[in-house]
């Protein structure tokens, strides 16, 4: 990674367009999540107060909910709170939804990190060793489970786990919990089953991405000079490989990981873990629209914060753009 001093004006440049086409892709997103949301069929009002409600009732929650006005005022006024922090109140408990999405983030992150710390080291080993030893038959063996693993989804990964670990061999809870999580075992057996399923697709994507990304930087010139003059293998791979491909690496895995935030979903409600999205997927169904839209926010943002990092660690790590 270059420092600043060799930030130069085209690089600076670009890294200032990718977080400004972010921030403008953020905008429009908050667009359509917001209209997305009041497309929905029903009346959030009558949805509420239930179908004794009055017409009175009806209408003065109406007004109270800002239904009454224009869509994009209402727009506005969302919008206005969601800058300041303030995404508004729950409409089925009436609590502030940040004081909601508060108690849930914590435990999304938290199963995000565990994630991370156990497919991220496994990944880059996997994909690191199988450049390496590119052609060999522990190569193709790599190759073929992580394409075949790439083709499965995260919830018949999840089924599977639950029907042989919970149901058939009584190994592990069926459900994910960490309220009685105190010890390291009790962490283990509540996080296996949803870890693994949610690093599965993404470790293998990751592998797939890094070998690829050191294989390029093998296939190059200053490697096969440092090949000629005699450098060992683990030396050319430490010194000369790896360190030229971080960038990369980094880039892969930071893409890699921006998919835990769609596996998270369908993980969270299957394990019937406490996190962000069981909220969202819960908010949904009793047509909490503030929940709805606070949580979309908050996944959409992590997506383009994920893939942008990605971006500059690609626009940083290349060399024709670091000496130009």
């Amino acid at each position: 990674m270059p420092d600043a001093r060799a930030m130069n004006p085209v690089m600076l440049r670009l890294i200032v367009t990718r977080i400004a086409i972010s921030l403008l892709t953020l905008w429009i997103v908050s667009v359509l999540v917001f209209g997305a949301t009041e497309l929905l069929p029903g009346d959030v009002a009558q949805a509420v107060l239930g179908q004794a409600a009055t017409p009175e009732a009806v209408a003065g929650l109406r007004a109270a909910l800002h239904l009454d006005q224009p869509g994009w005022l209402r727009y506005l006024i969302w919008l206005g709170g969601l800058l300041h922090g303030d995404p508004g109140r729950s409409l089925v408990n009436h609590l502030p939804v940040a004081n909601l999405i508060g108690s849930r983030l914590p435990n999304s992150l938290l199963l995000a990190a565990l994630t991370a710390a156990f497919s991220v080291p496994l990944a880059l080993t996997l994909g690191i060793t199988a450049a390496v030893k590119r052609g060999s038959l522990y190569d193709r063996i790599t190759s073929l489970v992580t394409v075949g693993v790439v083709s499965v989804p995260e919830f018949l990964v999840a089924t599977l786990a639950v029907l042989i670990f919970a149901v058939k061999l009584h190994w592990l809870p069926a459900l994910s919990s960490i309220r009685d999580v105190h010890t390291i075992e009790q962490l283990f057996r509540s996080f296996a089953m949803p870890v693994v399923s949610l690093s599965f697709v993404v470790m293998a994507q990751m592998a797939r991405m890094s070998r690829a990304a050191l294989i390029g930087t093998l296939d190059s010139s200053y490697v096969e000079m440092a090949r000629l003059k005699g450098a060992r293998p683990v030396r050319i791979v430490l010194r000369h490989a790896l360190p030229n491909a971080l960038g990369p690496i980094v880039n892969a895995v930071a893409l890699s990981l921006s998919f835990l935030l769609g596996g998270v979903i369908i993980i969270e409600t299957i394990f019937n873990y406490p996190g962000l999205a069981k909220l969202m997927v819960d908010a949904v169904s009793t047509r909490d629209m503030p929940v709805v839209q606070a949580c979309a926010m908050i996944f959409c943002a992590g997506y383009l914060l994920l893939t942008t990092l990605a971006d500059i660690a690609a626009i940083l790590s290349n060399p024709r753009l670091r000496y130009r």
